[in-house]
């Protein structure tokens, strides 16, 4: 099995209206998202596939979607206020967790139709979450 690693960086505004902590409260990060694709065999160029590929696909996405977004549960009550003074934002149907982020852009780029085998979202420099399907 081949594997590639292409990392992307973003960042992002959240919060998590349940955590019993510090993060419920409004906060950004600068993350890093490392996609790794597989394939058993290498293309005629002798690649798993081009890493320009991979950038565009998760770069768009990340774009459209993330990057200096404000990411928030669909209940959370600061949602009118943001819209009421056209701030950008993204519901979600879950809580906007690393993992769930990773899920996010995982199944966006198997969508697209990139074989990928995980994504791993660097929340900090020493927190990580990572999403796969088997």
């Amino acid at each position: 099995m081949f594997i590639i690693t292409k990392e992307v960086y973003f960042c992002y505004g959240h919060r998590l209206m349940n955590h019993p902590g510090k993060c419920r409260n409004l906060h950004g990060h600068s993350v890093k998202a490392s996609i790794a694709i597989k394939s058993e065999q290498l293309n005629q160029q002798g690649m798993v596939c081009d890493f320009a590929d991979v950038r565009d696909a998760v770069e768009s996405f990340v774009d459209q979607h993330l990057d200096h977004n404000f990411l928030l549960h669909k209940d959370d009550p600061i949602i009118p206020a943001l819209t009421a003074n056209n701030e950008r934002f993204l519901a979600l149907d879950e809580h906007p967790t690393a993992e769930v982020l990773s899920k996010m852009i995982y199944r966006h780029l198997k969508q697209v139709g990139l074989n990928v085998d995980q994504v791993v979202l660097w929340e900090t420099a020493s927190a990580h979450a990572c999403y796969r399907e088997d």
